[in-house]
Parts: structure tokens; sequence; C-alpha cells
């Protein structure tokens, strides 16, 4: 029995796999305040042409440019492991995978399309990049891409998060960027939010908002983001195209994967390339999204036309969502804060082919205490919403002895977030 896949490079692809070529049928098109649908040339006023048209693309293979593949050398492949230990405490005859997104320099997968972003940013000359971010992953990530690209960075970060977690502002400063408590004083938005509540706890869509304004108002600056578009879920897809080698290097083949999700790109990640072996005749898998009771976007939320962002600066986009106005709680899993999902995650969910619930906070951080004590590593607070589903799976399988063969994404490790197993 191996614990581990090698890590061979030939693991890493070459090509991004894009799902909507293999789907049945596609989400609308993001629409306008007026309901008309918009263009690649309304996108040009915030991001690069590169990530433009990994937006739009419906070819089913594109290629990684190779200035991003060698960045991508510096920590892919990543590791899958067998969680041996954790099945032997947990009695269980179901065999249980994950997918390690934790070993990169800024500590999860959000690199896998930092790098990228920033790549096309400087490709077309622009020298500043302006962005959200909400437990700090993605700013941290950003910040890494753009030091290693050469370009400057400004990062709004949700205020719960920037009070929560100060070692990601010292992480994002070490690599040159900027980061501001979101709401902040700096913007028309960030002001409008400081007079309703001088304390306000902000919230992923009035982040974005400020840095969509932010970027609006400045020469020679793109925004970028950290989930949600269907750009950065072709960048994800990296992670799963590694797992479908590495499982058969294995042996084995998931019956179920599990990501957690908060605008739903380390869920799309691990889960597109097996769904699109699914949707082509391969063997059927459970494919299940977990998220937050306190932001049940998928769960409770309503498929609808909403903003992106708290004050309607960006498109509408056909997705789950709990209102742009929604301002969840300060939970520790900050990047999971967000009001809407991605639109191809949404579109999957009404099409009934993902299948989400919702944990509490207690219940995810005692999950990844016990992954800690039992694996050795430390999960990050949104990461553990996948343990937490994977061992209630397992359980599920002890009881009934079904073999079940579970792989979920470790999005992330929790080393910069120790503070919320001590408080939450």
């Amino acid at each position: 029995m191996r614990r581990f896949s090698s890590r061979s490079s030939d693991f890493l692809p070459t090509e991004y796999t894009n799902i909507k070529p293999f789907l049945p049928s596609l989400p609308p098109p993001p629409v306008d305040s007026d309901g008309y649908p918009v263009g690649p040339d309304v996108l040009a006023a915030l991001f690069p042409s590169g990530m433009i048209q990994h937006e739009i693309t419906l070819e089913p293979r594109v290629p990684i440019p190779v200035e991003v593949l060698d960045a991508y050398r510096v920590y892919r492949p990543s590791p899958l492991i067998r969680a041996v230990e954790l099945e032997r405490v947990l009695e269980t005859p179901a065999h249980i995978y994950y997918k390690y997104e934790g070993m990169n320099p800024a500590g999860s997968h959000k690199s896998n399309t930092a790098l990228p972003q920033a790549y096309f940013a400087a490709k077309d000359g622009i020298t500043r990049i302006t962005t959200e971010t909400g437990a700090g992953q993605w700013g941290s990530a950003l910040s890494q891409a753009c030091s290693r690209f050469g370009l400057d960075l400004d990062v709004f970060m949700v205020r719960a998060s920037f009070l929560q977690k100060p070692l990601r502002k010292t992480f994002i400063n070490m690599h040159g960027g900027r980061v501001y408590a979101s709401p902040s004083d700096r913007t028309k938005s960030g002001r409008s939010f400081l007079e309703k509540d001088s304390q306000h706890p902000g919230s992923l869509g009035i982040a974005i908002s400020e840095a969509v304004e932010a970027v609006l108002s400045e020469q020679n600056s793109c925004y970028s983001l950290g989930s949600v578009s269907d750009a950065v879920c072709l960048h994800q897809s990296i992670i799963g195209q590694e797992s479908i080698l590495q499982m058969e290097e294995m042996g084995e083949y998931p019956t179920e994967i599990i990501g957690c999700t908060g605008g739903g790109s380390n869920f799309a990640g691990i889960a597109f390339p097996f769904m699109e072996k699914m949707l082509t005749g391969g063997k059927h898998i459970r494919f299940t999204a977990v998220e937050p009771t306190a932001c049940p976007t998928l769960t409770e939320g309503k498929l609808r036309y909403d903003f992106g962002d708290a004050s309607g600066l960006t498109p509408k986009y056909m997705m789950y969502t709990l209102g742009a106005g929604f301002i969840p709680p300060p939970i520790h899993a900050g990047g999971l804060r967000y009001h809407g999902m991605a639109p191809l995650v949404s579109h999957l969910v009404k099409l009934g082919i993902v299948n989400p619930i919702a944990y509490a906070q207690k219940k995810t951080l005692n999950a990844g205490k016990e992954f800690t004590r039992v694996e050795g590593i430390l999960p990050a607070p949104e990461s553990t919403h996948a343990v937490a589903a994977a061992i209630d799976s397992a359980v599920e399988a002890r009881e009934s002895g079904e073999k079940k063969i579970i792989l979920f994404n470790l999005s992330g490790h929790g080393y910069l977030d120790l503070a919320a197993y001590e408080n939450g």
C-alpha cells in the first residue's frame, strides 16, 4: 500500500482543462445593470487581454504559457496523500485521499491563478494590480506572483480578517504589496460603508467594490480576482489533472470528490477534470461542495442575476447568491465569506451534478484539529470544511460497509491561522 504518490514532473500539466465544452448547457452570460449581455469590451476596462481570452474561451484545452509553467515548477506537482492514519482512527473501510495545495510559497491553491494573472498583466505592460482578499490567502499568493513578474500590488482585505490574521499582512508586505482594511477611506465605496458603521467588519463584496473602483480611477492598473470567474476555474484545473494521474498511479479512482466552497475555485480545480471524464462516459462520482452555515450561498441562496460586488460596479452574473448586500458574520474561514458563487459551480448545482452541504464553524475546526493530530498537517480554516465532510463520508462507509474512495482538496495550510483554532 502506498501512502504518497510520486511527485514526478510528468504529472505537471502543460494545458488547462476547460469544463465548458463538455457541459450539457452553459450558464447564461453576464449582463449589465439594465439586463443586456456584457461582452469582452466591458471586461477590458478591468482585466489584461490574456485573462479575458481565458474567461471567454470554449476550447477544451488551453496551453499554459511557458513563463507560468516555469513558475509552477517551483511547487508543482503538489502531493496526493492517502490518509491512512485517519482511516485507522475512524475504523472505516473507506480509502481517504487528499490533494495538498499548501506546499507552495504562499501556502494555498491561490498561486495557481495568481501566477498567470500577474504574467498576463506584465505582458500587457501593466505596472500595478489591485485586488481584494478575504482571509488573506489570495492576497498572499498574488503578492508573491507580482513580486516574480515585477508588478506593484494594492490589496483591500476584509476588515474582520485584517484584524484576525495580521501575519497575512506581514507576508504581503514582505513581497512588496500594500494592504488596506476594507471598508477603507481610500475609495468612495469604502467611505460610504464606514459612514454607516465606523467599525464595519467588511465583506468580500465590499472589498471587490473598493478594488474595482480603484482600478477604474488609476492609470496603467488592472484588477485581479482569486475565485468565481471562468478563467480562475480554468487555471485551477491543474489540481484535478494532476490528481487523475496520481490516483492512477495509486491504483484507485474516486467515488466521491469533496471541496470547500466560498467563490468556488478550489472546488472547481479538484472537481472539473474528473467531471469531464464522468460527462464523457467515465465512472460516476459524487461531487460534494461544502460551505459554512454562516454564509450558505449554495444551500440557502437563490439562483438569479446579481452583482459580484456590494456597490454594483461589476456586471451581474447568474449565480447562487445571498444578495450583494449580505454581510456574513466574521467567521475564521474568511475565504468562504462571499455572497455569491462561481457561475459554473452554480450551474452544476442547478443541473444536479454538484451536491452542496453546509457546516458550522465549530464542527469544521474540530475536524481540522483531529486531522492535525492524526495526519500531521494543519488545514486552513476554509479547508477544514472539506476535512469534516470527508470524515462524515468515511463514517457513513463504516456504518454501511460501503467501499468508498474519497478524494478531497486540502486547499491550503493553516499555520498563519492558529488563532482561529484557539479562538474559534
